[in-house]
């Protein structure tokens, strides 16, 4: 089944709050996990930062929400309780707990507030006191995390389509050096000079040259690296295969801005010989991975409470 967004996680995770005294948050997690069925690789996903497992996190941005409401509370690290009033709320019976559930209780409608205030202070927008509704402020389906990741995965999704057209409309010079400073940028080809002699001079059956795999130069890796109108077929991996046997070698890659066939991909995962392809969306996403072609505008750390400072208080 699909990770439960944080406001799916709020009534099974106050019901369980309601069956004991106090609970470990790291047990909860693993309980609310199982009552949620979620396999192990749902449970091993992480958030797009990698910085923490996604259900783990949306369990924990419904404990703050809980908490904010006076529903929970933490007696101490690692640990929460049910209070009164969550209690209360349980003996209601509740279909769900969601906002717009939580926004009956005062403290909760002043955390939003402030968070509404915290963000048009640092956005610059003018602040309207209490027209924000619950669902503009925080999508009901997403944590803080997972709008950052949406926004992420936007302007990532455009900016590689933005890196491919300028690709296929650069010149074969200008794109054998793009090819160039990426194979350079990601440790291949020993330094930027000797990727340069070797790229593009030897034209000897498919191959457009050929890098150091490593700065040592222990093995190489031959190239083939030409902007493509139409789509890649079998017969030229084929012809590729061929002049990596001609030349005893056993590792080959291949890149174009356009895609490959099936029957392509197949093949070449078929053969003896080690051929990686690489296509335009890949050649894109390995681009901005390694910093060609693009620069940044603005970095935004994140960062969370540091209990270990506050445990011995």
């Amino acid at each position: 089944m699909p990770i439960p967004d944080y406001q799916s996680v709020m009534l099974p995770l106050l019901r369980l709050a309601a069956s004991g005294p106090e609970h470990r948050v790291r047990e909860a997690v693993e309980k609310l996990a199982a009552e949620f069925q979620l396999s192990d690789s749902e449970r091993a996903e992480l958030l797009p930062s990698g910085t923490a497992p996604l259900f783990d996190n949306r369990v924990g941005w419904a404990r703050t929400y809980l908490k904010q409401a006076g529903l929970l509370t933490s007696p101490k690290r690692g640990m929460f309780q049910i209070t009164e009033r969550g209690r209360s709320l349980i003996a209601e019976n509740p279909s769900k707990i969601d906002v717009a559930l939580l926004d009956r209780f005062d403290e909760f409608r002043s955390f939003r507030m402030r968070r509404r205030e915290g963000s048009a202070e640092t956005s610059g927008e003018p602040r309207t006191i209490g027209t924000l509704e619950p669902q503009q402020e925080l999508p009901t389906d997403q944590t803080p995390e997972d709008l950052l990741a949406s926004a992420y995965r936007r302007l990532r999704s455009g900016l590689e389509l933005e890196i491919i057209e300028q690709a296929k409309a650069a010149t074969p010079a200008f794109f054998e050096r793009l090819v160039i400073d990426l194979l350079v940028s990601m440790g291949y080809g020993g330094s930027r000079e000797d990727a340069g002699r070797a790229i593009g001079k030897s034209g000897d059956g498919g191959i457009d040259g050929m890098i150091k795999e490593d700065k040592l130069g222990l093995d190489v890796i031959y190239v083939q690296a030409k902007k493509w109108e139409g789509t890649v077929g079998r017969p030229e991996i084929q012809k590729f295969a061929g002049a990596l046997q001609g030349q005893r070698a056993s590792k080959g890659v291949f890149i174009t801005t356009s895609s490959y066939t099936r029957e392509a991909i197949e093949y070449a995962g078929i053969i003896n010989s080690k051929i990686i392809l690489i296509d335009g969306q890949q050649l894109a996403a390995l681009m901005v991975d390694h910093n060609v072609g693009v620069s940044t505008v603005g970095m935004y750390e994140l960062k969370k409470l540091d209990t270990d400072y506050f445990e011995g208080e």
